[in-house]
């Protein structure tokens, strides 16, 4: 079975599949996804096994943790698979998911070019290194688009001390893989998942700067939403993926995905 993916029409394309009824088929399961589970190409290891054992097709609509919690909200998708713990709590606890579970982790590191004008090479604090960057007014590239990744990055500069404006702060609001892109580009430094980083890091001139600190720690979740809210979502399909997710066999999956020898993601469910 074939994969279909969305990038900068997720939306769009999104909603013609509601409007044409896609949505009511339940060998159609809609995954609302982070960008990185994309750019990294862990779905493209993942999910081919899930579809060819149960002959059901998934659509991955890989928009980021924010805009995937807001299609879950709406109905837009049958399952989530983001990386936001409280939002996520939130979403669950106002009553539009069920069935949250640990999926997988990675972490969280401070890129930035060779020269290093900030200073913070080594560092493994990494509100230490936000607020050089801040003080020395280096250019930093932000998601700037409510993803999981940008609710780090905004939490750990609140825990750094620092409100992060002026002309060396910018805003993409693209994903991590055009933000890395971005950021070479500009000789800046940015937030970004290592699974992402793996991906792309061989096409780049940045280098990883900081790493190791706990506030980076970057775990995912699946979560289905929730049937008594929206009738019509495929709350089987999203409960047979989840399954698949954290079971030995998908778990295996996640713990052998690797570029160049290097591992992008850790399992949850199943260590």
């Amino acid at each position: 079975m074939q994969v279909l993916r969305f990038h900068s029409a997720a939306m769009l394309l999104a909603g013609l599949l509601l409007a044409c009824g896609v949505h009511a088929d339940e060998d159609v399961i809609r995954l609302a996804t982070t960008t990185s589970t994309e750019n990294s190409g862990l779905l493209t290891e993942l999910l081919p096994p899930f579809e060819a054992a149960t002959g059901k097709r998934v659509l991955v609509i890989a928009v980021g943790t924010g805009k995937a919690l807001r299609m879950g909200r709406d109905g837009d998708a049958d399952v989530l698979l983001v990386h936001a713990p409280s939002a996520e709590e939130k979403f669950v606890a106002e009553g539009h998911g069920v069935n949250r579970r640990a999926v997988m982790y990675n972490d969280y590191i401070i890129v930035g070019p060779r020269s290093d004008p900030a200073g913070v090479r080594g560092g493994i604090d990494a509100r230490v290194a936000l607020a050089k960057i801040a003080l020395r007014k280096q250019a930093f590239i932000s998601r700037g688009d409510d993803s999981g990744t940008h609710k780090k990055e905004r939490l750990l500069w609140r825990a750094a001390g620092v409100d992060p404006v002026g002309n060396w702060y910018r805003e993409a609001g693209q994903g991590m893989g055009k933000v890395l892109q971005v950021a070479d580009e500009l000789d800046a430094y940015t937030l970004t998942d290592r699974g992402t980083w793996i991906a792309y890091h061989g096409r780049l001139r940045l280098e990883i700067l900081v790493e190791g600190d706990r506030l980076m720690h970057n775990p995912y979740s699946a979560i289905a939403v929730n049937p008594d809210r929206f009738r019509d979502v495929n709350y089987p399909g999203a409960m047979s993926l989840i399954a698949w997710m954290t079971s030995v066999p998908g778990q295996a999956v996640i713990a052998d995905f690797r570029i160049r020898g290097e591992q992008l993601f850790r399992p949850l469910a199943v260590r």
